[in-house]
């Protein structure tokens, strides 16, 4: 039995990050571009949603086309665009609940349990913050996705003097917190959109069913 019980989902926002460049994409705003007629912040917005109580995004431009997607928007609070753990702590200022959980706004067919069993892992490790993993190469050691994550609000002034040092590595920082790994056996399911043949793999999947001749 864990020390304590999973956090539940009242007490977790979730976080869609866009505040990119999006270099991979020709500087395209990731999160606004359209799959089969929706952004693709929107989709990711859709699966996060059942699994938390509050949702929130960071984005560093275009912020009233994500205001229309109908959640906060949480811009960085330095200039510029310094990474997802920049995103992160503007959030953890913000949200008003315990725990943030993160996915980025580009891989929408991530699990729809991802946020339960982060917050099982959390609790059985008895860890600050837990991270998605999926199966290293040949059996190998489990490989962390650092963005899709769940961790506590009070490990933010522990984030802003990470940022203040000028270090911006996302699993760099969350190493050197309590953590845990949640397994995910279907490592497709974190594949993102970083270019537009990604893109077109994940409008594939996202396809609607064919329907009946």
């Amino acid at each position: 039995m864990p020390a304590n019980p999973p956090p539940v989902r009242q007490d977790i926002t979730g976080l869609v990050l866009a505040g990119g460049e999006g270099r991979r994409m020709g500087g395209r705003d990731k999160g606004l571009l359209e799959v089969h007629g929706r952004p693709l912040a929107q989709w990711t917005l859709e699966r996060l949603a059942p699994q938390v109580s509050a949702l929130g995004i960071s984005a560093n431009r275009h912020l009233e086309d994500y205001r229309r997607l109908g959640a906060p928007v949480w811009p960085d609070t330095e200039p510029g665009f310094n990474g997802p753990l920049a995103g992160i702590a503007a959030a953890m200022a913000q949200c008003q609940t315990p725990y943030l959980a993160v996915v980025p706004c580009d891989t929408p067919c991530f699990p729809d349990d991802l946020v339960a069993r982060l917050a099982q892992a959390l609790a059985r490790e008895d860890a600050e913050l837990a991270m998605a993993a999926t199966p290293g190469p040949g059996g190998g050691a489990p490989l962390a996705q650092p963005v899709f994550c769940l961790l506590h609000t009070a490990l933010l002034p522990s984030l802003q003097r990470f940022l203040a040092q000028g270090d911006r590595k996302v699993g760099l920082w969350m190493r050197q917190q309590r953590h845990a790994l949640a397994l995910f056996e279907q490592a497709d399911a974190f594949a993102g959109a970083n270019t537009p043949e990604e893109r077109d793999a994940l409008s594939r999947r996202l396809a609607p069913p064919a329907k009946p001749a």
